[in-house]
């Protein structure tokens, strides 16, 4: 069973940087070409994607973030990254990591596909 564990939020100040980890549990007999993302949420709003990687390593991001973030991802420790730089208010949002060991890519990168595994989500704060 895929099971993904995100570290690394926190509060910065605008216009600072925060880089949030994912580590994926469960993948061995999958390999690693699959799809990976980091959606967003902030209460009472849609959960909204921010950028993803697909089995190639190709990346893609919303234009919100385009510029700023930067998604990677390590085949060899499991883990996938989230650096945030130039950080807005505006962001401030808890951050989910989301994996689907059977998709290798899709049209919209940025629409969790159906057997999408979540993890707890881990709350990123910026104060102006």
């Amino acid at each position: 069973q895929v099971q993904l564990v995100e570290s690394g939020g926190g509060s910065a100040q605008t216009g600072g940087s925060l880089t949030l980890s994912c580590a994926v549990f469960g993948v061995t007999s999958y390999g690693s070409r699959y799809y990976m993302a980091w959606f967003r949420q902030d209460p009472g709003t849609e959960r909204e994607g921010v950028t993803a990687i697909d089995g190639n390593g190709r990346t893609y991001y919303a234009d919100s973030v385009k510029g700023r973030f930067t998604i990677s991802k390590d085949n060899d420790k499991n883990t996938l990254y989230l650096h945030m730089g130039n950080l807005k208010p505006e962001d401030t949002a808890m951050y989910y990591c989301a994996a689907d060991v059977t998709t290798f890519y899709r049209q919209n990168m940025l629409v969790p596909p159906v057997s999408t595994v979540w993890g707890q989500g881990t709350q990123v704060t910026v104060s102006s």
